[in-house]
This record gives C-alpha cells, sequence and structure tokens, in this order.
C-alpha cells in the first residue's frame, strides 16, 4: 500500500483492526487509548499523521458509551493532527435500533450519534448491516455500507450441509435478508417465524409460514442480542417437523446469559462475524463459529485510498 495510508484502532475492535492490517500489508498505528483516574477517556496518537488518508477501526459494542467516546475522541485528536482525511470504519453502529420514535417524548439516538461523529471531524464512515439501512441518510458525508452476506453464505457452503436446505428469518421483519441470503446459496424456499414479544427479554412465537418438514433449516438476522427470538423460532422449526436447525447471524452483540442459552437451545450451530469481539464464554462454545470481516473491510479500504469504485462490495 501506498505509505500516506494509517490505520487506527479504538478498544473496540483491535483484533479486527490487526486482521484488516495484515490484509493491506501494513503496520497498524500506534496510538494510547486509555482512562484517566477519574474514569474519562484518554487518547495520543503517536505517529504523525499529517497530510495522511487515516482509518479508525472502532465497533460502537459493550462498553457502548466509552466506546462511542474513544472513537469520537480518536477522530477529534487526528484532525487536530493535521491528517488530510479521516474516515471511521464502524464494523458494529450501536443506537441504529433507536433509528426513529416508537412514542411522544423519544430521541432518535441514531442520528444523534451520526451528528457526533460528523462535529468529531469524520469525513467518511465505512460500516457493515446497519439495522436500518435509511441511518445511511442521517449522515452529510459519504457512507459505504457493506455487507456480510457473501462471506456468511461462503461459510455455509463449506459446511455442507445437504441439499435440502431452507433459509428463513426469525420475525416478519428480515425477510428481504432471508431472500436474499436464500438465493446466494441457491436454496429453493423460505420460511417466516411470527413472533410476540412479552417483554424485553421473551418471545413467543405466533405462526411458521412455509414448509420445513424433514429438511435443514437456517435462521438468519442481523443482530443476536439474548437469542430470544432465534431460540423461540427455532422450537417452532422443530415442532414443524425440521430436521435440523442453524442460525446465521452478522453481529454477536451478545448479552449476559446469551452464550449458554444458545448452547442448550435446539439450535445445531451459531455462524456469526467479527464486527464486535465474543466473550471468552462464546469462544469457548462449541455451537458458535466465527467468520472474519477483515478481508472485505481492508478491500474497501483499499479501493477509497486509490479513488476505486466500492460498489461492488455492497452485492
Amino acid at each position: 500500500m501506498e505509505g500516506d495510508l494509517q490505520v487506527f484502532s479504538g478498544r473496540g475492535s483491535t483484533a479486527l483492526a490487526g486482521g484488516i492490517c495484515d490484509a493491506l500489508g501494513i503496520p497498524l498505528g500506534q496510538a494510547q487509548v486509555a482512562q484517566f483516574p477519574n474514569r474519562e477517556t484518554r487518547v495520543r496518537i503517536e505517529e504523525n499523521v499529517r497530510g495522511l488518508d487515516v482509518y479508525v477501526v472502532q465497533s460502537m459494542c459493550a462498553p457502548v458509551n466509552d466506546n462511542l467516546m474513544q472513537l469520537l475522541i480518536m477522530v477529534d485528536a487526528l484532525r487536530r493532527s493535521s491528517a488530510d482525511r479521516i474516515t471511521t470504519v464502524i464494523p458494529y453502529f450501536g443506537y441504529a435500533r433507536q433509528e426513529k420514535k416508537t412514542a411522544g417524548r423519544e430521541p432518535i439516538s441514531a442520528k444523534l450519534v451520526a451528528n457526533l461523529i460528523q462535529a468529531a471531524g469524520a469525513d467518511r464512515v465505512i460500516t457493515m448491516d446497519l439495522h436500518a439501512p435509511a441511518i445511511e441518510g442521517f449522515f452529510d458525508i459519504p457512507v459505504d455500507h457493506l455487507r456480510a452476506a457473501a462471506l456468511l453464505v461462503g461459510t455455509v457452503r463449506d459446511m455442507e450441509l445437504g441439499p435440502e436446505v431452507v433459509v428463513g428469518s426469525p420475525d416478519a421483519g428480515g425477510v428481504a435478508r432471508a431472500e436474499d441470503f436464500s438465493r446466494r446459496l441457491g436454496a429453493q424456499d423460505i420460511f417466516v417465524s411470527f413472533k410476540k414479544r412479552t417483554s424485553p427479554d421473551d418471545v413467543a412465537p405466533l405462526q411458521l409460514v412455509g414448509d420445513v418438514n424433514g429438511r435443514t433449516a437456517i435462521l438468519v438476522d442481523d443482530i443476536i442480542s439474548t437469542g430470544s427470538s432465534l431460540m423461540a423460532a427455532a422450537r417452532s422449526l422443530k415442532d414443524r417437523g425440521a430436521e435440523h436447525v442453524y442460525a446465521c447471524a452478522v453481529h454477536p452483540d451478545l448479552t449476559e446469559g446469551a452464550v449458554g442459552a444458545l448452547q442448550g437451545s435446539v439450535i445445531e450451530g451459531v455462524l456469526v462475524t467479527d464486527t464486535i469481539p465474543i466473550s471468552n464464554s462464546a469462544n469457548g462454545s462449541s455451537k458458535i463459529r466465527v467468520c472474519t470481516t477483515a478481508p472485505l473491510f481492508a478491500e474497501a479500504i483499499r479501493r477509497i485510498h486509490n479513488h476505486e469504485s466500492v460498489s461492488a462490495l455492497f452485492s
């Protein structure tokens, strides 16, 4: 790569940033990211970035607010250090599920986060599988919205699940995602599990539409948090005669207890990406498999740096 490209990382994406740099053939930029004794975030860029094309890799995963502040402060530090262009690489965009008002006197938090990133001095954003694609419109700077579907489908093919595979969504809102996944995989049919959320952590299945009897079912979602939606849908699939049930999700935003619940569920395997670092308990799970997104992000960075088209990476 050209010498005027540099990649830095916050604490939320250290391993992924390292993989991106390995794919680009450059060293990870040196930056000190720590906390003062009063828990304020402290950042110091330890390399000369004057006139450089700089990329900051940071997922807004737990602890969400700490990682968001690290991102904002790193962008500000780079701007004040005379970087020529600053691109925030946000594999997982936190607050994306707060992209609209559902009741009176509520904020639109995703829009506020977009405003903060721009105000800090970012010139561009690269992200992956936004929960609400409309969030792209919250920015007044270029947004490159990558999708992980091709990576996940390639890994599913390697699993050799057999010819009788049917792909579906654990809720009505994910039908388009399931259709796209099914098309890429070459599966013949899709199914949809309709659900009723009885509390923030509990989901009750209402109806399953689609033929899964005697087949291998793959549930496709964008985010796994508690896993309740996937597990409720999986139970419905088994009740309707599904032979095997697997799950795929882009962002493993796993809450406390989610790994144990998934391990004890009827789901036989869960495929996720590394947009969010998974915990040691998830690493030790026999059911969870991680597919890296580093080559995809690296290729996006390479193309942007060289002023080439990145449209092909959106598919």
